[in-house]
């Protein structure tokens, strides 16, 4: 059978979810949906990486022992993403003692190995992403994603031997071109691996943090966060037992935003090839939803939370503006203004006013009964191969790992299904009585216009592609049913009434 494993980072408890958490996340959910729907084993990993300086200080500020606040802001993830109907098959927590367990099993296999040591370090430490830089990678003196001046650290660590794997990692990514995507940050990562690869300190001495997982060989020092939290991809799959490390570990695919292309591009697989494990099949890298020129971050107090957005807007509504509004890979802008046009446009004008005219029409005609077909005409056969192609279409943009152009096709779809309405006039036909066949007819190709769209929409919008199995009365074991066109309704099969699926919004302007 086939298999992905699906993760996104485990998001730091530093703040609670925002906008930039929910894309990523709503991104895993739909890839999960849509590649279960096509019978691929997918399972979708998610969680909370509790360790390091942020928590620390942040649990401090907060009155708090680091632990109580580590459990209150993850509790506040899991239970955000379970409200947002994110169908995740594991949470993890980087404090789970499975998890603790595996990563001083692989400290202590990289020790014995002799790929750490001991040793000092001099360098420009950012507490904000928890790693050193180098001066060539800061912008003015600053952090490029934080903008703040980071402190020098000189203190004595524990050292991965990283460079030792330089010139394997390059020939990997060079053999293996689609292992980073897009290719534009492939191309980072070799850019980056032209210079000399320098070892990674990953220990912090206790006397400057105890917040961590003591090494195995060292009771004064605490594990690097990023060596912790990286082995949450493996851990959780070794603690479900080898057999299922075996079956998904292969098919790993890493959601990542290109904050942290450098952890999960570099550390994470020389970590992988001193520890004696397979790579990821991919890492999948989106870029920033940016307000007013800005990247979108709790820092920068621009912040977009996603219950609010799910109790204003509806979360369906929420999910296909992000998915049909960024280019995976590149920056997108977020205005409240675009959000509105886009559910009012495509949503509530476009499909809403599809669904509602034809199941209205429906009614009126024929009592929610629907009719039998005859042959085929030339426009019912265009509507249908229309379908057809946007189904085909979309699957080459889900490989691509384009959901807007996914949406595109199926958008281009229903716009046919608008034209279709106009091109055979049902509403004018049913005035004449000899031609009520046709309009059955007219309708029943209608209904299977949108039940094919409730079956293609349920990975992007599932709770929308319930309420039209509902109004189709499709239970949910036929829902995925890929029954040819017109062989799906049995005549007489009944119709429910319109109901409305996105209302309009009166735009308000940015908040």
């Amino acid at each position: 059978m086939d298999r992905i494993y699906i993760t996104t980072p485990m998001y730091y408890v530093n703040a609670e979810p925002h906008l930039g958490h929910t894309y990523t996340t709503i991104i895993a959910d739909t890839l999960k949906r849509y590649y279960r729907q096509q019978g691929v084993d997918a399972f979708l990993l998610t969680g909370t990486d509790e360790h390091g300086d942020k928590i620390a200080q942040a649990a401090k500020e907060n009155g708090m022992p680091p632990q109580a606040y580590a459990d209150r802001i993850s509790g506040v993830f899991r239970a955000t993403w379970d409200e947002c109907g994110i169908d995740y098959d594991h949470f993890l927590r980087t404090t789970d003692d499975y998890h603790k367990r595996y990563v001083q099993e692989i400290l202590q296999k990289l020790y014995d190995s002799g790929d750490i040591y001991f040793g000092e370090y001099g360098g420009f430490y950012c507490y904000g992403c928890e790693r050193f830089y180098t001066e060539k990678e800061l912008v003015g003196g600053k952090c490029p994603d934080h903008q703040t001046a980071p402190a020098y650290i000189k203190e004595k660590n524990y050292f991965f031997r990283m460079s030792k794997y330089q010139q394997r990692l390059i020939e990997t990514l060079e053999a293996k071109p689609d292992l980073v995507r897009p290719e534009r940050y492939r191309g980072e990562v070799l850019a980056f691996l032209r210079e000399p690869l320098e070892d990674l300190s990953i220990s912090r001495p206790k006397s400057r943090l105890d917040w961590g997982i003591p090494l195995p060989f060292d009771a004064e020092h605490v594990t690097y966060v990023w060596f912790d939290a990286l082995l949450n991809y493996v851990s959780v799959l070794k603690y479900k037992g080898e057999d299922v490390f075996e079956a998904y570990w292969p098919k790993a695919n890493h959601l990542i935003a290109k904050d942290i292309l450098k952890p999960h591009a570099i550390y994470w697989p020389t970590m992988l090839m001193a520890a004696g494990l397979p790579l990821y099949e991919h890492l999948d890298v989106h870029g920033y939803w940016v307000m007013d020129s800005g990247k979108m971050s709790k820092s920068l107090g621009n912040v977009v939370r996603p219950l609010e957005m799910k109790k204003r807007y509806g979360m369906d509504a929420f999910r296909y503006f992000l998915l049909r509004e960024m280019v995976f890979g590149q920056d997108a802008n977020f205005s409240f203004d675009a959000l509105v046009n886009r559910i009012n446009a495509d949503l509530a004008n476009n499909f809403g006013n599809l669904v509602s005219r034809v199941l209205a029409m429906q009614q009126r005609y024929f009592s929610g009964a629907v009719q039998p077909l005859g042959a085929l005409r030339d426009e019912d056969i265009a509507l249908r191969d229309k379908f057809v192609q946007a189904e085909e279409d979309m699957k080459q943009h889900m490989a691509a790992l384009q959901f807007h152009r996914a949406l595109e096709s199926l958008w281009g779809a229903i716009d046919h299904a608008n034209r279709y309405i106009v091109q055979t006039a049902p509403f004018t036909l049913f005035k004449d009585a000899a031609q009520r066949r046709r309009v059955g007819e007219i309708l029943h190709h209608l209904l299977e216009a949108i039940r094919t769209s409730a079956r293609l929409l349920a990975p992007f919008l599932p709770d929308t592609s319930r309420q039209l199995n509902t109004l189709l009365g499709i239970s949910a074991g036929e829902a995925n049913s890929r029954k040819p066109w017109g062989t799906f309704f049995p005549a007489g099969h009944n119709i429910s009434p319109p109901a409305v699926l996105f209302p309009r919004i009166e735009p308000e302007g940015d908040r």
